[in-house]
């Protein structure tokens, strides 16, 4: 894959990569740009502890008092106002007069309304099951195990069923940053054609809703677990179906669409997956699959991160275009092309062989 087909406006790595640009053009230290580096951690979890708190959420068009929002958290206020503070000082709240903030466009995102909200985002990538997989992580690194199960003795999906406040704050996290990656897979691939789209593992249908909005001449299939599907609220043009696609997928349909589903497994769970697609579709129909693609060498890419957290939590992996060529072959699928979006995952278009 071309280096300007991955091109993410802003990630973790592209951070790093600017960082090593700053180092390079100025007197900054190698030790210096570490430290910051590393400092990221400390923002981090501020993020973490406003978006649990809900801060963002008690604005309005109004800026607000520590004290008013200290009463409307139940914490103490001196201890809010020095979280507030740092917070401002990188540009999310602002501190406009003594111990008196507003928001700014930065920690708008952290309202759990807005379009995009990216609050339940920071709150299930620092919270429980995140946090425990990085601390413990070690343990991934000497047995290439997954670190979750090890210390837990569950999987994450077993823990998420018990905890359904986490499971509901992970869901919306998904669905928050797919939001964005929906839209540009409704507007980067052809659907022309084709008559029925099945979504499997489409969890509550933001990708195939928006993909059947921006084309009506499309029908469409949701397809997820039982508990799952007894939930949704989807346009009629989409049917729901339980199931479990380590079992069977729906048949009859023009497309079959995965995002962010392979990622999560290993190549064995994968090629489980991959052979019951492979069993339902039609002969004519494309396996379309959303994925972030590790690019070569050292260049910055968020996936390269999220295949580390794949590693500790679910045992699963991002790959590469090679190493999906290589997984869709051995069952029985031919890649066909690899279709850029304007959001940080790739179509991997695929038919059988």
């Amino acid at each position: 894959m071309k280096k300007s087909e991955v091109a993410p406006r802003f990630s973790i790595a592209t951070s790093i990569s600017n960082s090593q640009d700053q180092m390079e053009k100025s007197e900054v230290t190698p030790q210096e740009t570490m430290l910051n580096l590393i400092s990221g951690f400390w923002v981090v979890r501020s993020i973490y502890l406003a978006a649990e708190l809900g801060i963002a959420d008690l604005f309005d068009d109004q800026p607000k008092t520590i004290a008013q929002l200290a009463a409307a958290t139940n914490t103490e206020p001196r201890s809010l106002y020095r979280l507030l503070r740092a917070l401002a000082s990188v540009g999310i709240f602002t501190e406009i007069s003594d111990q008196c903030f507003a928001l700014t466009p930065l920690a708008a995102t952290l309202q759990s309304n807005s379009p995009r909200s990216m609050r339940y985002v920071a709150m299930a990538q620092m919270g429980y099951v995140s946090s425990l997989g990085w601390s413990h992580g070690l343990h991934s690194l000497k047995t290439g195990e997954k670190t979750f199960d090890a210390v837990t003795g569950m999987a994450v999906w077993d823990h998420l069923a018990q905890h359904p406040e986490e499971a509901q704050i992970f869901s919306q996290s998904r669905n928050s940053i797919g939001t964005e990656s929906a839209q540009a897979v409704a507007a980067s691939y052809d659907f022309s054609g084709m008559n029925t789209i099945v979504d499997v593992g489409g969890g509550h249908g933001s990708v195939i809703s928006t993909i059947v909005r921006s084309h009506p001449h499309l029908n469409g299939i949701l397809f997820d677990l039982p508990d799952i599907i007894a939930i949704v609220n989807v346009d009629e043009t989409i049917q729901p179906v339980a199931g479990n696609f380590f079992e069977s997928v729906p048949t009859g349909g023009d497309a079959y669409l995965m995002r962010w589903i392979l990622h999560d497994w290993d190549d064995e769970k994968s090629s489980l997956i991959l052979k019951n697609c492979h069993q339902a579709m039609p002969d004519h129909a494309k396996l379309l699959l959303i994925e972030s693609i590790i690019p070569p060498g050292n260049e910055p890419s968020p996936a390269k991160f999220a295949d580390v957290i794949m590693l500790l939590l679910t045992g699963g992996r991002e790959r590469s275009e090679e190493e999906y060529r290589s997984l869709l072959r051995s069952n029985g699928f031919e890649l066909t092309r690899l279709i850029p979006t304007p959001s940080m995952l790739s179509i991997i278009e695929a038919v059988k062989l």
